[in-house]
């Protein structure tokens, strides 16, 4: 759990700092989730954080408390709670209630099982999940900003060579945890678009930064995913589609994968 937990802090420290750069005026830019600003956007996180951690004290009693008949409906009540309050102060919602998911996180062994919104699932993925959900969140603020989800392969005009630059879209190996969570969602996937998986699996690999090469899946199958793991993970939160990434499949399940994946 340590390592999980430590890139899921980074990963919302990462976007925390970004959020302080904004000017107040940029908090009511609008994102690709129709609908929705940045401040709406970084609402649902604190929300949704806050249930987390509320879940995590309290167990499936508290899930079941909060009558959560439609998903779409609940999420637009946790934005609702932000409009009309200052920036700093959803800032602060937020980080109170992920610092309160991490710290009961960090106190039960991987393996147990976390009461959720779609049926249990264990600590880790559970940890991965609030990871994924802020690195997608975070690309939809960014894309407010840049206009656009993907990192670029060379710093925009303007920028003096002597001064060091990043990009704020780029990929990091926190990836990992989303990649990982991805390969092992496809039964799922397949399943929610009512599509046979394949009992020999899928296997998934994927090049992270620093030309780190990932695989998930079983090695004896034939039907295998391959591409940038950028792409990947853009791909299975739905912030990108298959024909806009270089993502290739191999074998006939694999090119349902490409079109059905989702980890949610």
């Amino acid at each position: 759990m340590r390592k999980i937990l430590s890139d899921l802090v980074a990963e919302q420290q990462h976007l925390d700092q970004y959020l302080q750069t904004l000017r107040d005026r940029q908090w009511a830019a609008p994102t690709p989730a129709k609908g929705w600003s940045i401040q709406d956007t970084v609402s649902h996180l604190a929300h949704v954080e806050s249930f987390a951690a509320e879940v995590l004290a309290e167990g499936r009693g508290r899930v079941e408390a909060e009558k959560i008949n439609e998903l779409d409906e609940w999420t637009s009540r946790g934005v609702a709670l932000g409009r009309g309050r200052r920036h700093q102060e959803i800032i602060e919602w937020w980080r109170f209630g992920r610092a309160d998911v991490v710290d009961a996180l960090s106190r039960i062994p991987p393996s147990d099982r976390i009461p959720w919104l779609y049926g249990e699932m264990s600590a880790r993925s559970f940890a991965t999940m609030r990871l994924m959900e802020t690195w997608a969140h975070g690309l939809d603020i960014k894309a407010a900003i840049l206009e656009r989800v993907v990192p670029l392969d060379r710093p925009p005009e303007g920028i003096p060579e002597d001064v060091e630059w990043i990009d704020p879209l780029a990929d990091t190996v926190r990836l990992r945890h989303i990649a990982r969570l991805g390969q092992r969602s496809l039964p799922f996937s397949f399943k929610r678009a009512g599509e046979e998986f394949p009992e020999f699996g899928i296997r998934v690999e994927v090049m992270g930064p620093l030309y780190a090469t990932w695989r998930f899946g079983p090695e004896d199958t034939d039907q295998v995913i391959k591409g940038m793991a950028g792409d990947w993970c853009r791909l299975i939160v739905q912030r990108q589609d298959a024909e806009d990434t270089g993502l290739k499949a191999v074998g006939e399940y694999a090119e349902i994968a490409l079109r059905v994946a989702t980890a949610y």
